[in-house]
């Protein structure tokens, strides 16, 4: 057995995720509430003070998830695409190898995401990603804040009344068909974003007890590596080993 630590996480990738975290755990919180509201019994400046925090927590998440995108262009090589995308030469067969290795407790290690692994950093990503545009359609039309907000406001206001103005709820100063139009252009938006909303916390769910099972199963100090940045590996990671194979088919 050779046990050797591999550097997996950059700060900024781990600073990504515990930042992703807090603010999934806010804004699942904050809107929970806010989807329950009536039943609650919740008045209109209680709605629209929990708005506008889901919002403020959405534009951290929507900004941090934007640096995260960014790193997968500029990032180190474990965080770039070409390490997170599922797909490319040979990659079926790979998935084919790990899922095989792993039934027959033979798990493959990897520095960076193991090939079933990339599969639910994607759809994690493509989830988070809807969840931050939608967010920001309604952070428009509930509450009128950017990036969409004064293009709303200009469009429901009533003739005569200033759209910067505007204040949620108060539909005295709103024009009635534009206003109905605007709640029709949003329905789309807010079908999507609890549809996003269930379906990330089930992907998460998943991602938690994926990342469980593999820990025990294949080692390597999958979660400790979050926070230290470094994997502890018994083998040669695969992805290593890929590495060099590519290096030579260059030579």
């Amino acid at each position: 057995m050779n046990i050797k630590s591999y550097k997996a996480w950059d700060a900024s990738v781990r600073w990504f995720h515990w930042i992703n975290v807090l603010c999934i755990i806010g804004l699942v919180a904050v809107g929970i509430v806010i989807m329950n509201g009536g039943s609650l019994g919740l008045s209109n400046d209680g709605k629209i003070l929990l708005k506008t925090v889901h919002v403020l927590i959405g534009y951290v998440f929507a900004f941090n998830l934007f640096l995260r995108l960014l790193l997968a262009f500029v990032g180190n090589k474990n965080a770039r695409w070409k390490a997170i995308l599922p797909g490319g030469k040979g990659y079926f067969n790979e998935v084919k190898s790990y899922a095989s290795a792993f039934k027959a407790g033979r798990p493959q290690q990897y520095i960076g995401h193991n090939p079933l692994g990339r599969i639910a950093v994607v759809l994690l990503l493509f989830l988070l990603f809807a969840q931050a545009v939608t967010g920001l359609v309604l952070a428009g039309t509930d509450i009128f804040y950017p990036p969409f907000g004064s293009w709303i406001a200009d469009w429901i206001a009533k003739p005569g009344v200033d759209p910067t103005t505007l204040l949620p709820y108060a539909k005295s100063t709103y024009d009635v068909a534009a206003y109905d139009a605007m709640r029709a252009f949003r329905a789309p938006f807010i079908e999507i974003h609890e549809i996003g909303f269930y379906a990330l916390l089930c992907s998460i769910v998943i991602h938690i007890i994926a990342v469980v099972i593999t820990e025990i199963r294949e080692g390597g100090t999958l979660i400790s590596a979050m926070f230290t940045g470094k994997k502890i590996l018994t083998e040669t990671p695969k992805d290593l080993q890929e590495l060099h194979s590519d290096k030579k088919e260059v030579d």
